[in-house]
């Protein structure tokens, strides 16, 4: 052996490597139990999905709902995580004030702000767990004490005498409503779908939709292998309507013109049997991801998404045959504020209507409406909203009705059965659909417009009254229709309450019309 060789062997056998546990390095981080770590993760998916939903909102333009994002496949512990975002959005208001009180959020923290927000929450209000793991936990650790006694000033400024008073002056009212799920019947059929559920929870077909069950309030089915293999889906009963309600047959060639993030695009697949063609079109890139995986998790093979304009399709150019389109474009959506949490938002802090949104996006709708009646093979048409704004619902349908008419379309009535119908604001309001806030637990409107005399609208040809007929002026017409209304028309117990000034328009409106 040469003399190099040994003076390079000799070192590492008379100084051994000295063990990883005699280390006396004070920098080291302790290691994190099971449950810390969980927390640690849970915090920091919860900041991911509240920073998307906060600049969603400050953008007006949600990526899409706070479930939605908590549900996606890239959060593991969703249970947590959702938990998470929930609670320290009901208690932002009181967060922010805290912060603002004891000067807390400095420009360092401030580029972590959806952290700050959530690691405060469970500081003031969460369980007792140690907030280990990271420098932003340290650090409002130690702030902890400051943090709460602003807490007690704020208990002081609002006239309250305690913490859980102040949180119910702050929290808006809770509102409970029925967990409604669509079976898939592109995978499950739904006697297999109730036998399944069966085992776990009290569940019961809905009376009216198709394919639709309905489960006790606040049932958790986030982690059921049915709604991850996608056998199921949690759709509202109101939401479940609109794909009904257009009711494409296999074989069609059906265009969802905002599909995004694609709920009511596979239902549209499902009940053509996964037959014909569905082109789905999407602006939005984000939002055309979350409906790809929509797609995917649903099994459905007809579908080919669009991420593109709508308002920019050529009605004479390849989807030139298309003889249906389900319109559901974005809106307010006012009539779903509660379950998707809008109302814990900064823009639904105030009672202030934005009135400037609401024209833009009323705008857009009408173009919308109105490029959808320019296809020539289209003989079915659903406008729909989760708004309960008449600028967004009946005005967006009366403008565009002159020129149905012209494209020879006419007004449907969608479940005639249903009794809550369209603000009387024109003649044929009647045959439009609305659910109701309070009573229905979420606020949608739907349209149907169908070509007359076409073989894929059997209402045009039966004579059986569920059609509006003409939608010409006629006078004589005008006045008993609005008459009619005015005994028939089911108000919207919501109109009847906060929005006033609406019922007072539609009023208005109707008696000026006798």
């Amino acid at each position: 052996m040469s003399h190099h060789t040994m003076a390079r062997n000799k070192p590492a056998s008379v100084k051994p490597k000295p063990k990883p546990k005699q280390t006396t390095d004070k920098s080291a981080k302790p290691r994190l139990s099971n449950a810390e770590r969980s927390a640690y993760f849970a915090r920091r998916e919860a900041a991911k999905v509240l920073r998307t939903v906060l600049q969603g909102d400050a953008n007006r333009q949600a990526v899409a709902s706070i479930k939605s994002l908590v549900y996606s496949p890239s959060i593991r512990n969703k249970k947590a995580t959702f938990a998470l975002v929930c609670q320290t959005l009901k208690h932002l208001r009181i967060i922010k004030d805290v912060f603002e009180i004891e000067k807390i959020l400095n420009s360092k923290w401030k580029r972590q702000e959806e952290l700050i927000y959530i690691i405060a929450y469970d500081i003031l209000f969460g369980k007792e767990i140690s907030l280990v793991g990271g420098d932003a936990e340290k650090f409002f650790t130690c702030r902890k004490d400051a943090m709460q006694s602003a807490l007690a000033k704020l208990v002081v400024r609002k006239k309250v005498k305690n913490i859980d008073d102040l949180i119910a002056l702050y929290q808006p009212p809770d509102i409970t409503r029925p967990c409604y799920v669509r079976v898939n019947t592109l995978k499950l059929d739904v006697d297999s779908a109730l036998h399944e559920l069966g085992k776990q929870f009290k569940v019961q077909k809905d009376g009216m939709i198709p394919h639709l069950l309905m489960l006790p309030p606040h049932t958790d089915l986030h982690n059921h292998s049915l709604v991850l293999n996608g056998s199921i889906f949690v759709q509202g009963k109101a939401s479940s309507m609109v794909a009904a309600v257009l009711d494409p047959k296999p074989g069609w060639e059906v265009l969802d013109a905002c599909s995004a993030p694609g709920n009511k695009t596979v239902h549209l697949a499902a009940l053509m049997k996964g037959k014909g063609k569905i082109i789905a079109c999407e602006l939005n890139k984000d939002r055309a991801k979350r409906l790809e995986d929509t797609i995917r998790l649903s099994g459905a093979t007809n579908i080919e998404v669009m991420h593109g304009d709508f308002l920019k399709i050529d009605p004479k150019g390849p989807f030139s045959k298309v003889s249906a389109i389900l319109l559901d474009p974005s809106c307010s959506g006012s009539g779903t504020a509660s379950q998707r949490l809008d109302h814990l938002l900064p823009s639904h802090t105030t009672d202030v209507v934005d009135t400037q949104r609401l024209n833009k996006l009323a705008a857009f709708q009408k173009k919308a409406l109105a490029h959808a009646l320019s296809f020539p093979a289209v003989e079915r048409i659903v406008y729909s909203t989760c708004s309960i704004n008449q600028i967004e619902n009946e005005d967006v349908v009366n403008s565009v009705l002159p020129l149905a008419t012209s494209n020879g379309f006419q007004l449907a009535t969608p479940f005639p059965q249903w009794q809550l119908r369209g603000l009387p604001v024109f003649e044929g309001s009647e045959h439009l659909l609305r659910t109701d806030p309070v009573k229905d637990k979420e606020g949608f409107f739907i349209a149907l417009f169908v070509k007359k005399g076409s073989v894929k609208n059997p209402e045009a040809r039966s004579g059986s009254g569920k059609l509006a007929g003409s939608l010409s002026n006629d006078e004589g017409r005008l006045k008993r229709s609005c008459r009619a209304n005015k005994k028939k028309i089911a108000l919207p117990v919501f109109y009847r309450g906060i929005f006033k000034p609406w019922l007072h328009r539609a009023r208005k409106t109707s008696n000026s019309f006798n």
